[in-house]
């Protein structure tokens, strides 16, 4: 079991379902509002916007939030300013983190998570201290039922991906980032909705953590999943099936 984004199914999450859809929502929004200005307020136009929209439609956000979003960036005022940060550093039992931030206060955010990584025997390193160890990608996913293997697999190298897994429930497609929206958009109309589309930072190595080590690890996952300024966190570690287990029992 790889890494960061399996780690949710392990960890018990606190809190109530409606206090973790409004987390989701204001991160959503936070995307929304930096892609609305990073270019047109058009999704047509402005690659970025279309993807924040599909990351809206993944958490369940209602239309009109997702255009009230719009306007509120683009309009007079603008709303927030956020800055794209990313923060790199290392963790419990020298597993890599890489943690990408928008926010309104780079010191409060960073202040947040070098303590957060202190907290759990980690410390943060500089830019680019770990993410040699990872590699940029773009990654589709669609669910199985929409074609074969071979179908998906054909379309996905014409469109200009690298490769395609497919599995028993999901096709997933990675392409290099400067092709991720164009390979996109090209499967779009062959296939419908992307079940998921994003740039992704995958690890080029995994260390592998026994289940004390994992504990500690997947705690300062989650610290930093649950701060609001935080929009996404990879890690480069392995879970056994053994110790997957341990921890979901």
């Amino acid at each position: 079991m790889a890494g960061h984004s399996q780690f949710k199914n392990i960890m018990h999450r606190k809190g109530a379902q409606d206090a973790k859809r409004a987390k989701q929502f204001a991160k959503v929004i936070r995307e929304i509002t930096v892609a609305a200005r990073s270019g047109l307020p058009d999704p047509a136009a402005n690659p970025r916007l279309r993807a924040a929209i599909s990351a809206a439609r993944e958490v369940n956000m209602p239309k009109d939030t997702v255009e009230r979003a719009i306007k509120k960036a683009t309009g007079a005022g603008g709303g927030d300013d956020y800055a794209e940060i990313r923060y790199e550093g290392y963790g419990p039992a020298g597993v890599a983190v890489i943690v990408e931030a928008l926010t309104d206060n780079r010191n409060r955010t960073a202040s947040e998570v070098r303590a957060a990584f202190s907290k759990y025997g980690g410390s943060l390193g500089e830019m680019n201290s770990v993410a040699f160890m990872f590699k940029r990608l773009g990654v589709i996913t669609y669910l199985a039922s929409v074609a074969s293997e071979e179908e998906m697999l054909e379309a996905a190298i014409e469109a200009g991906a690298d490769n395609v897994v497919s599995a028993e429930e999901t096709h997933e497609i990675t392409c290099e980032v400067e092709s991720f929206f164009a390979v996109r958009d090209v499967l779009e109309p062959k296939f419908g909705e992307p079940l998921s589309a994003k740039l992704d930072w995958r690890p080029e190595n995994s260390i592998e953590l026994d289940e004390e080590k994992a504990r500690t690890v997947l705690k300062l996952l989650d610290v930093l999943e649950d701060n609001d300024d935080v929009q996404n966190v990879y890690a480069n570690f392995d879970l056994s099936e053994e110790v997957a287990e341990a921890l979901s029992a």
